[in-house]
């Protein structure tokens, strides 16, 4: 059952975080920038996106490392150059926020067809209870987890643009270009927590949260 698990959540991890890129890229270029259209990113092709890292080293990873509890990856970031949208920062910060929003979109629509498949269940249950409760509780979990984990405000999540619209330019500047000091802030918060502080602790609450506004 951990194998099957294991393959059932990958494959929705996988496109899950494509369509989370599609977003990006098709956002982006109704706003302006063609480049991920230009690259063929804008197709639900999976060879086009996938990437041996996020998309398989990263989830196997983050699988048996946590004994099976938990899992995340991504797919090949979609190319997005700034400088041919018509509003660089007002349409940066609208481009990455699609792909989170995206991926609620998924979440609630997985949540309604638990609601109407497995009525008066929680979430614990419905995951348990064969095939179908498993496919959906997983694409509800894990697009909340690829919902919230991206809005975190830390270089270069989406979260990170959007809040750099709430900064004056050259603030916003100097806070996008902390990108690699940013990944490493990330890595130590989420494995290494600080104060009793912990990212994944946090996101982890959140998910739960998330979970009960959806009636689950």
């Amino acid at each position: 059952m951990t194998i099957l698990f294991l393959l059932i959540s990958l494959i929705i991890l996988i496109f899950s975080s494509i369509l989370h890129e599609i977003a990006h890229g098709f956002v982006a270029y109704r706003l302006g920038d063609p480049t991920a259209k230009l690259h063929g990113r804008l197709t639900l092709n999976p060879l086009k996106h996938l990437d041996p890292y996020m998309s398989v080293l990263m989830p196997l990873i983050f699988f048996f490392g946590s004994g099976g509890r938990f899992i995340f990856g991504g797919a090949k970031p979609v190319p997005v150059d700034p400088f041919n949208l018509h509003d660089g920062r007002k349409d940066l910060a609208l481009v990455s926020a699609s792909g989170p929003l995206t991926n609620i979109l998924l979440a609630i629509t997985g949540s309604l067809l638990i609601h109407i498949f497995f009525p008066g269940q929680g979430f614990n249950e419905v995951i348990t209870n064969g095939l179908a409760g498993t496919i959906l509780a997983e694409i509800v979990q894990l697009n909340l987890l690829l919902a919230i984990f991206n809005l975190v405000p830390i270089p270069p999540l989406d979260g990170s643009k959007v809040f750099a619209m709430l900064l004056p330019p050259r603030e916003a500047a100097a806070y996008m270009s902390m990108g690699n000091i940013g990944m490493m802030i990330l890595i130590v918060l989420l494995f290494f927590p600080i104060g009793g502080f912990s990212l994944m602790g946090l996101v982890s609450n959140m998910i739960t949260l998330a979970l009960s506004l959806l009636g689950l």
